[in-house]
């Protein structure tokens, strides 16, 4: 975990999950950006023991909550529902609008799973002016945000197996 993430993020409430499990729903679009946030997150869930992981991989960050939404969908009854969902894609600012309109429609889809499924969905997209802006969010100054995402997810697992308890 980067040195940034140590200070930024700590261990309390996130320990003795191993049988947690966490889906990863990640992009195509910038992909060498997003393979490391999705790597960042997996040596995260690695470091506190959890390996029940899966992954589903999109186009584009468009995309992201339509995925998360047909993977919850999909595996109802099966046993293989996730305590968390993480949404990792990259959307770095161009010359037209299409940047804004992604932007808003992802986090606002995001947004929406959170109020309607009953388990948390993380923001692991990044919003970026550039390829720069990117990659110092991926242990640089800015923390890895992959490993941020993966710290948030078990977080709220925890937080939602303490509300499920009465705590």
């Amino acid at each position: 975990m980067s040195e940034h993430n140590k200070s930024l993020l700590n261990d309390a409430g996130i320990l003795n999950l191993e049988d947690a499990s966490v889906v990863m729903v990640y992009t195509e679009w910038n992909d060498a950006i997003v393979n490391e946030l999705v790597a960042g997150c997996e040596r995260s869930l690695q470091q506190y023991k959890v390996s029940k992981t899966n992954k589903i991989i999109v186009p584009g960050a468009f995309e992201l909550p339509y995925a998360c939404k047909q993977y919850w969908e999909n595996t109802k009854g099966t046993g293989q529902q996730p305590g968390a969902i993480i949404a990792f894609g990259c959307v770095i600012r161009g010359e037209t609008p299409h940047f804004d309109y992604v932007c808003k429609a992802v986090t606002e889809g995001i947004l929406q799973l959170n109020l309607q499924l009953p388990v948390p969905v993380i923001f692991g997209i990044l919003t970026v002016d550039n390829e720069q802006q990117a990659l110092d969010r991926l242990g640089g100054a800015h923390g890895h945000k992959g490993e941020e995402a993966a710290i948030t997810a078990l977080k709220m697992i925890a937080l939602q197996r303490d509300l499920a308890r009465g705590i």
